[in-house]
């Protein structure tokens, strides 16, 4: 009976090997323990690693000076003695029955390792317990890929000799030759699983999940592999998003380099894109846009000594989406970012995305080629810049191909601003393109229909001056910031919120967590009833 399980246990490893077992189970078996106690995981971290392994991995000290450590288990001490180079503690082992196609985590066997350390008495040895010739890693690579890449010769032509194959490679515009340089970013191709019919963005990105996260994956296309323009595009778009950390711009998680297809990974919005909630919103109240305007990025919090307005308008503040605020910040960050500023050109509400908590995240950035030719003036790449110049948003010196700087990015900014409160765009109904000359190459700016009572004093002014003619008249974003805190403060002042605003007494719990942990317990300690206690009474009780 002992042999017949020891004959299922040598052949169920064998399957793993090659990987026939692994295609018709739907999930993966739990393997053999890690050596590495700290990762508390199932792979074999000593020595050289796969040469097909995406990831930097920095192996433990050198084979001379290992020595075994203790509770190994029976694949590991083999793979072990494998690396260390030791011809007659692999052969102890197999000859106590360990099968000598035993695979690790990341379905290495002991030819593997003995091929990548090049180790050539014990590749013989392990050719002689009838090893598997064509045993493949998780990446693909075999024990003949993983010695031509170390420069192990003698042990390559030996397995070359007994039939073995070596897989081939395509290698990226990207790849680099030291697994070392590999970026940290580097993310294993095998841990995404990319759903090809949810486009996201006219088939640019798709939803993909890695590691059970819903995640936007951008593929370059195979055939973009030999056109320089397209991989520059690549490269910058990557560069730009590494780059960037800010709690209103989408968020960079990795990136697939050394592997084909290329592919850049970022957060996924399930809510869509501020274009569609427009579309399907329509008008949005002035009030409630200023209210979108307050600066939460700083992170204000409520204390007790806030005066009641203030405190009111804050409590509104959190419970409301911060759409302008979104926007503001994240392009204030953009274009203050050292030691080089980045420049959107293409900011419209298709890129700007809106995430479950109701914050706005800019994207869209790094995909317009441009080159800087001073350090605040810049210019479209050509031919064919990667940019939509029918768009409602382009800035004038964009859609003339003009030298532009940052403030292409306010003009665009006006324009959202105008489509939120007038609920329309511009020009409408005429067409994009029709509308898109007349603003570009007639200087002619759309109507604002709304009553200018309904307008908060100098928003109209704001909106103006943002896509003024004249570049140097268009207001940074850091401008923008005090100008909307000094229009939200003088509407206070004015009582202009008066008739606009009005506090959710109802929604107690959505109220308290506005509030600082403290102040929210005390709230509930006291058991104050807030449909006949006045705000005023709430802190003055504090």
């Amino acid at each position: 009976m002992e042999s017949i399980a020891a004959q299922l246990k040598r052949g169920i490893s064998r399957q793993f090997s090659s990987g026939s077992l692994r295609r018709n189970l739907s999930r993966q078996f739990t393997r053999q323990a890690s050596l590495d106690p700290r990762r508390n995981n199932q792979r074999f971290s000593f020595g050289r690693q796969s040469s097909l392994d995406p990831i930097r991995r920095s192996p433990c000290s050198g084979n001379a000076e290992l020595t075994v450590p203790e509770n190994l288990d029976s694949t590991m001490q083999l793979l072990f003695m494998a690396c260390r180079g030791d011809v007659k503690g692999v052969e102890d082992l197999l000859n106590e029955g360990i099968d000598v196609n035993s695979i690790d985590l990341d379905g290495r066997t002991a030819l593997h390792v003995a091929a990548c350390e090049g180790h050539v008495e014990v590749a013989r040895l392990l050719l002689s317990r009838k090893a598997n010739l064509d045993a493949r890693d998780r990446w693909g690579s075999t024990a003949a890929a993983d010695a031509k890449y170390y420069g192990n010769t003698e042990i390559y032509y030996m397995l070359k000799a007994r039939g073995a194959k070596v897989p081939k490679t395509r290698k990226t515009p990207m790849t680099v030759a030291n697994p070392r340089e590999v970026p940290e970013y580097e993310l294993n191709p095998v841990e995404l699983q990319v759903r090809k019919s949810d486009g996201i963005s006219k088939g640019t990105y798709q939803v993909a999940k890695w590691n059970g996260t819903k995640v936007a994956v951008k593929i370059l296309d195979k055939d973009s592999y030999s056109d320089p323009d397209t991989i520059n595009a690549f490269k910058h778009e990557l560069t730009l998003l590494e780059r960037v950390r800010h709690p209103n711009v989408v968020q960079f998680v990795g990136a697939v380099t050394q592997n084909i297809p290329m592919m850049i990974v970022r957060e996924y919005h399930s809510k869509g894109d501020l274009a569609s909630y427009l579309q399907k919103k329509g008008r949005l109240s002035p009030s409630k846009v200023l209210r979108f305007a307050l600066d939460i990025a700083r992170q204000v919090t409520i204390s007790r000594n806030y005066p009641v307005r203030n405190l009111c308008e804050r409590i509104f503040e959190k419970l409301s989406c911060p759409f302008l605020t979104s926007i503001i910040s994240g392009m204030n960050y953009l274009h203050e970012c050292k030691p080089d500023p980045v420049i959107h050109c293409d900011l419209k509400p298709k890129n700007i995305l809106l995430d479950n908590g109701g914050q706005l995240k800019i994207a869209g950035f790094g995909t317009v080629r441009f080159s800087l030719i001073s350090p605040d003036e810049a210019k479209l790449v050509q031919p064919e810049p990667n940019i939509d110049l029918s768009s409602l948003y382009v800035a004038p010196e964009i859609y003339k191909d003009e030298v532009f700087d940052r403030s292409v990015d306010a003009y665009s900014f006006g324009l959202i601003i105008y489509e939120m409160i007038e609920g329309t765009h511009p020009f409408h109904p005429k067409s994009s393109e029709e509308a898109v000359r007349l603003m570009c190459l007639e200087g002619k700016r759309p109507a604002f229909k709304i009553k200018t009572k309904h307008y908060p004093p100098e928003l109209k002014e704001l909106i103006e001056e943002c896509w003024d003619p004249t570049p140097v008249v268009r207001p940074t974003f850091s401008q923008v910031i005090a100008r909307l805190d000094k229009i939200v403060a003088n509407c206070s002042k004015q009582g202009w919120w008066k008739d606009t605003f009005k506090l959710p007494w109802l929604h107690l719990p959505s109220i308290l967590k506005c509030f600082p942990l403290s102040l929210a317990h005390a709230l509930q300690k006291e058991h104050l009833l807030w449909l006949k206690t006045s705000i005023r009474e709430v802190v003055a009780s504090i």
